[in-house]
């Protein structure tokens, strides 16, 4: 287009050393922070090779462009990790070269791979991730459109270090940044509410002293006005621009239309204005009954590093599905949430400070997920709080609870939410009939209270205790019809092993501390016949 034209011509004269040398073809990507062209070399064989050329947008801070040529250069280049082959720059403008990998979009492809494909695809992903994971390297956008995918000569690229952190271990030099410093004065804090209806209320917060919370617990609480949001079907959304694939995510961002909200002022404090306390992430979201709150207190050394906070006033509103303005006074919690919506990974959504290459483990899970399901993307929230309601109602809220606490955080839900059996949830939304012969058992879940989605498409109404979220799942068999496959054509789909929802679970853990590695994944039993 006539567009593309004009950005091709303007990187030619932002970095005028590429005139020589590549023949730009066309943009094949664009996202926040950079847009990838498609261009051909001439070599001095007298040979054209295809290369893919990032033109890093002017803005991007130095240390952040260096840091991302470091990772391709030293963790790079083996093991389904992409590499760099050059790097221009003029100014403030950048471009790396790297090889170009023919692949398929993820969409196109999705329902039309073989069982054996998938699991080929996820044993090639978990190899890069255990390459980079060695090095130190946490990715933070671990997705389908960063694994790049040739089908047809079986070869698989890990890109896109943009947004990429170190361990505390890390090798990589400029990935060492001290983390403290973000974290120094972040005493948060709000309590944002989402809502998915049918009278579930979920509270997150980190632990307070008892003798603060049993004062607090008596002091008068006096309810808030809640904003209201409508949750309808709607179709998800695409991971980008250039997919044009039709396809209905499970849980859809048009769902949720969001209404205005307001506090209401304790009447023996004046409450701070929240303009310039509460972002995005901590508004209120209603609907019925059905409420979630999440709110996040720093630990104890964190508010000795704050001194402006006001450490001795009790709180007026621990584990209740409002903010008092003791704790709108505080300051707001640092945390990376660097990623891509849909797969972040519970300690991210919750604004866990200390996050490590778990959570990459914890993308790869929802990529897997999708595969299984032959949906999507799976999740596709518009905030952060809504995702990890998503979360729940796939995981089960006792399981949340418990996992919270192991990273100071707790989950308060008036109404349990039980986890799904992974199995039946995948069957049901890929349509292979759960009838289908197979020696195994059901596949394992969180929860013995397995509630799996009704099987007759006639009936609308989902399981009362799963909410709103569990209807867009059943709607999807309702809408779209379950996907009919003859049995001569499964592709091995009416044969899947329990070892893949066994890695499954262990890779949608809740728990970071205890969710597989990716070395550990390439050893699972999923993976017993393909060598290393």
């Amino acid at each position: 287009t006539a567009g593309i034209k004009k950005d091709i011509e303007k990187l030619y004269e932002a970095v005028p050393q590429l005139v020589n040398v590549f023949k730009i073809k066309e943009k094949i990507g664009e996202g926040t922070f950079s847009s990838v062209y498609l261009a051909t070399a001439q070599l001095q064989t007298g040979c054209e090779e295809k290369m893919a050329l990032k033109h890093l947008i002017p803005t991007s801070h130095p240390l952040r462009i260096a840091a991302e040529l470091q990772c391709l250069t030293v963790a790079g280049g083996q093991d389904n990790v992409m590499g760099v082959k050059y790097c221009f720059r003029k100014n403030d403008h950048v471009v790396i070269i790297m090889p170009y990998l023919e692949h398929e979009s993820f969409l196109d492809i999705l329902n039309s791979l073989s069982f054996e494909e998938v699991r080929e695809y996820m044993f090639n992903l978990f190899k890069a991730l255990r390459r980079i994971h060695h090095f130190g390297i946490v990715h933070r956008d671990v997705k389908p459109s960063n694994f790049l995918y040739n089908r047809q000569l079986k070869k698989y690229a890990l890109v896109d270090f943009g947004l990429a952190q170190g361990t505390p271990d890390t090798k990589i030099e400029l990935l060492k940044t001290a983390h403290s410093e973000d974290q120094q004065g972040s005493c948060l804090q709000t309590n944002p509410i989402v809502a998915l209806g049918n009278g579930v209320s979920i509270s997150v917060t980190a632990p307070k002293q008892i003798a603060q919370q049993s004062a607090s617990k008596a002091a008068d609480r006096r309810s808030s006005s809640l904003s209201k949001v409508q949750m309808k079907q709607g179709r998800g959304g695409k991971e980008d621009s250039v997919h044009h694939s039709v396809q209905r995510s499970v849980f859809g961002e048009r769902n949720f239309n969001v209404y205005s909200s307001t506090y209401q002022e304790n009447s023996s404090t004046k409450l701070i204005k929240q303009s310039k306390m509460i972002d995005v992430s901590s508004r209120k979201l209603v609907t019925k009954k059905k409420i979630i709150s999440t709110k996040t207190v720093s630990n104890g050394a964190a508010r000795k590093a704050a001194g402006g906070c006001s450490l001795n006033l009790p709180c007026d509103c621990y584990a209740t599905d409002r903010v008092c303005s003791v704790c709108l006074s505080r300051r707001q919690q640092v945390a990376p949430r660097a990623g891509t919506p849909g797969f972040r990974a519970p300690e991210v959504l919750t604004k866990c400070p200390t996050q490590t290459t778990a959570i990459d483990m914890w993308s790869a899970g929802i990529i897997f997920l999708s595969l299984l399901s032959g949906r999507y993307p799976f999740f596709k929230a518009s905030d952060d709080l809504t995702a990890l309601a998503q979360i729940m109602t796939v995981r089960g809220s006792r399981e949340t609870i418990h996992a919270a606490r192991t990273f100071e955080k707790s989950v308060v839900c008036t109404q349990v939410v039980p986890a799904q059996n992974l199995r039946t949830l995948c069957e049901k939304l890929r349509g292979t009939n759960s009838s289908c012969k197979r020696s195994q058992g059901e596949g394992p879940s969180r929860s013995e209270n397995n509630t799996a989605l009704p099987a007759a498409a006639d009936k609308p109404c989902a399981p009362e205790t799963l909410g709103k979220q569990i209807q867009h799942l059943q709607s999807f068999q309702e809408g779209d019809g379950a996907l009919e496959v003859k049995a001569t054509d499964m592709k091995g789909w009416d044969q899947v092993p329990d070892e893949a929802y066994d890695l499954l679970d262990k890779l949608l853990d809740l728990n970071p501390a205890t969710r597989i590695t990716a070395k550990e994944a390439l050893l699972h039993p999923f993976f017993k016949d393909i060598r290393l």
